[in-house]
């Protein structure tokens, strides 16, 4: 039996089971009327399934697709929960369901989406729908339970998706309540077709079928009337009160005694529901309802029997509101709102006992290589102390990726001192701060860290450690601590342009680290390096630079080997050293040539080599390499030198004479630029003034420079 229902794509493990379509078996009600609609509606860009929960919007999607044949138009399905408000998670998914279904489909985007310098989610989406644009066949994404979405962020870039869909896909969304996006736009355009609860709702001949065949009850026509009439054909009710009344000979005073809203109808039908089930099955209910995903081992885990397999087999039979995630049937999940209820009720009846089903749900999610699931459960069993150490020791690899989101989440969920009892897990937490809570957040976490450091003779484990309240579960880590403070310390001060703080703090982390530490050292080097170039040192900077990127490589860090290659051929370019340059770009080219997609930064040296070519004058190769680098997409250029497309274009049309041209593209430029502790070789305010100068703007040339003070006597600057 499958013990994970995993599967990982560049580093993010993704759920498998979320990409499961929902098979449509005999047995359920056949809704013709509504599965024409939906095949009608797939020549619009979206079909919009809004409803309150049970009213059958994914079995109605099931059963559609199931007539949908194959060749007409392929379907990929994506389950959201609300984990997928992180954007790599969420078009991480998307992406692999479209791949599944078209793997010619989301290579580019999806090394877009996951590089180490992320772009924004409208780059990676115009990738996307470039590469959708080119297949020939039609397919249709179907999103379900979109309401869990809620980050605004979100709804815009499906938003941006549906502006630009290409004529071949068809979106679906089945949510609770409606998305923010334009659908009054949509809906006055003819391009969305929509199914609501009205439509959703049981019609009395299908809620007799449901009842009377399906459920097997033999009710009367004034009690099917009665019942549909109650219920208002809510589908999830109905199912409800056929459960509650099965065995009963008072159906009909049982029909005449509920009624109310939705909330209360459930509340109402659940109580009767677990009433009418055996001890054992109630309690493997309520044990088990804390889990968006069920198997027989996990539940044995969980509730400490072993019967979970054959539990989750009886409850499938008996209509008990468990849907299988996938064909063999290793995997279900209960219905959302029978899943709710089961946990109010859980909460109500046994409140003391739910974190411990959280923590042992953790363990065996740890168990099976689930760590990030572990951590939600450890997070919701507020075991905040096992919790850090998951995230402690999966930290690392998370900083400064597209995951660093994910862990920042994990971060702030726990307890303040939690945290600064782990002064590895405050250095981290530190670094993914930078961006998110600002500089000074990120310092008292390092002085949160550095503290421990501040004791004499306290190591990992040793007796004062232990007394003193000090936890460490990465001791690599906790060896390379006072180097890692460092690190993160020259990089503000790089932000701040603090030169001298660089240097003194880049050395320092030089000084204390492990010779051994190939990731801090690699890093600390390559910082060092900027601070020199900064300085004009131009021969030291590229000594830095290029011990720094092959440190980093030994790391397994190859993310920097590009970032590298553009600093190093800039500082050849300023010693005038340009066939140097050249081989730099040339021989990165090569070993990036042949890769199935091109790698990441791969345009940019083309960008690189169209620079050096508009410097010999060769304005046709140069134009070429920038056409190149184009066709690469945005997908293999690094998101903080983009705007170096632009200046390179600009530089072109500049030598052509189109000096007009020249600066809408140095404007376009601007609004790329990604400021950086590079020091900027090609700043675009002097080269805007230049063009002035050439165009006869002297008074707009001479203001800039009156604006930034400068004088013919300043120091030259790299």
């Amino acid at each position: 039996m499958d013990s994970s229902p995993a599967q990982t794509v560049a580093g993010i493990p993704l759920l498998a089971t979320k990409l499961y379509m929902p098979r449509w078996r005999p047995g359920l009600v056949s809704r013709p009327g509504l599965v024409e609609r939906l095949g009608l509606g797939a020549e619009r860009k979206l079909t919009l399934v809004s409803a309150p929960a049970g009213f059958g919007k994914t079995t109605l999607l099931a059963e559609w697709l199931v007539t949908l044949p194959a060749r007409d138009r392929a379907a990929a399905w994506v389950s959201l929960d609300a984990t997928d408000n992180d954007p790599a998670l969420f078009w991480s998914y998307v992406i692999t369901a479209l791949r599944g279904i078209a793997p010619g489909v989301g290579a580019g985007s999806l090394s877009l989406l996951l590089s180490p310098q992320p772009p924004p989610i409208a780059s990676v989406l115009m990738s996307l729908i470039n590469e959708i644009a080119a297949m020939q066949d039609d397919l249709a994404l179907v999103l379900d339970d979109f309401h869990v979405i809620d980050a605004a962020d979100a709804h815009d870039a499906v938003g941006f998706l549906l502006d630009h869909l290409p004529p071949r896909m068809h979106l679906v969304i089945a949510t609770r309540e409606d998305p923010r996006l334009p659908l009054a736009r949509l809906r006055a355009r003819g391009e969305m077709s929509e199914v609501r609860a009205a439509d959703l709702r049981f019609t009395l001949p299908e809620a007799t079928e449901f009842l009377n065949q399906i459920m097997s009850l033999d009710l009367s026509p004034a009690d099917l009337d009665s019942l549909e009439s109650r219920t208002e054909g809510w589908i999830t009710g109905l199912q409800l009160a056929a459960l509650s009344m099965r065995g009963r000979t008072d159906v009909s005073a049982f029909i005449r005694s509920f009624a109310g809203d939705d909330r209360w109808v459930v509340d109402y039908l659940v109580e009767e529901v677990l009433r009418r089930q055996s001890e054992r099955v109630r309690s493997f209910l309520l044990q088990t309802s804390m889990l968006d995903q069920l198997s027989g081992p996990l539940c044995d885990a969980v509730t400490g029997q072993g019967d979970g397999t054959g539990s989750l087999e009886s409850l499938e039979r008996g209509n008990l509101f468990v849907v299988p995630l996938d064909d063999k049937r290793h995997w279900y999940r209960y219905h959302h709102l029978f899943a709710d209820a089961l946990r109010s009720r859980a909460m109500t009846e046994q409140p003391d006992q739910v974190a411990g089903r959280h923590r042992r749900a953790s363990a065996w999610y740890e168990e099976h290589g689930q760590r990030a699931t572990a951590i939600r459960h450890a997070l919701a069993g507020e075991d905040f102390g096992r919790a850090a150490d998951l995230v402690e020791s999966a930290a690392l690899p998370m900083l400064g990726s597209r995951q660093e989101e994910t862990l920042h989440g994990w971060l702030t969920a726990l307890p303040d001192e939690v945290v600064r009892a782990r002064p590895v897990l405050s250095a981290y937490y530190a670094f993914s701060s930078f961006g998110r809570e600002g500089f000074d957040a990120a310092e008292a976490r390092l002085r949160d860290a550095e503290r421990w450091l501040e004791m004499p003779g306290v190591a990992p484990g040793d007796r004062e450690a232990q007394e003193a309240g000090m936890v460490v579960v990465d001791e690599a880590g906790f060896r390379s601590l006072a180097g890692t403070i460092a690190v993160a310390r020259a990089y503000r001060a790089g932000a701040d342009g603090d030169v001298d703080g660089v240097v003194a703090y880049a050395r320092r982390a030089l000084e204390v680290l492990p010779v051994t530490d190939d990731l801090w050292c690699g890093a600390a080097t390559a910082i060092l390096g900027i601070a020199h170039w900064t300085n004009g040192q131009l021969e030291a900077a590229y000594r830095n630079f290029s011990e720094g990127r092959d440190r980093l490589r030994a790391a397994g860090y190859t993310q920097f080997e590009t970032v590298s290659i553009h600093n190093l051929a800039d500082i050849r370019i300023a010693q005038g050293r340009l066939r140097e340059a050249d081989h730099l770009h040339e021989r990165a080219l090569r070993l990036a040539t042949g890769q199935r997609d091109p790698s990441w930064g791969t345009a940019d040296l083309y960008v690189g080599l169209s620079e050096l070519r508009r410097e010999r004058d060769d304005l046709d190769a140069a134009t070429r390499y920038l056409l190149k680098s184009k066709e690469l997409g945005e997908h293999a250029g690094l998101l903080d030198t983009r705007h170096r497309w632009y200046v390179a274009m600009a530089g072109i049309k500049a030598a052509r004479g189109d000096l007009t041209g020249a600066l809408e593209l140095l404007d376009e430029a601007e609004r790329q630029y990604i400021p950086s502790i590079d020091p900027d070789v090609r700043p675009i305010a002097a080269l805007r003034a230049r063009l002035w100068i050439a165009r006869g703007r002297l008074a707009d040339a001479l203001g800039w420079v009156r604006e930034r003070g400068l004088a013919t006597d300043d120091d030259v600057s790299f």
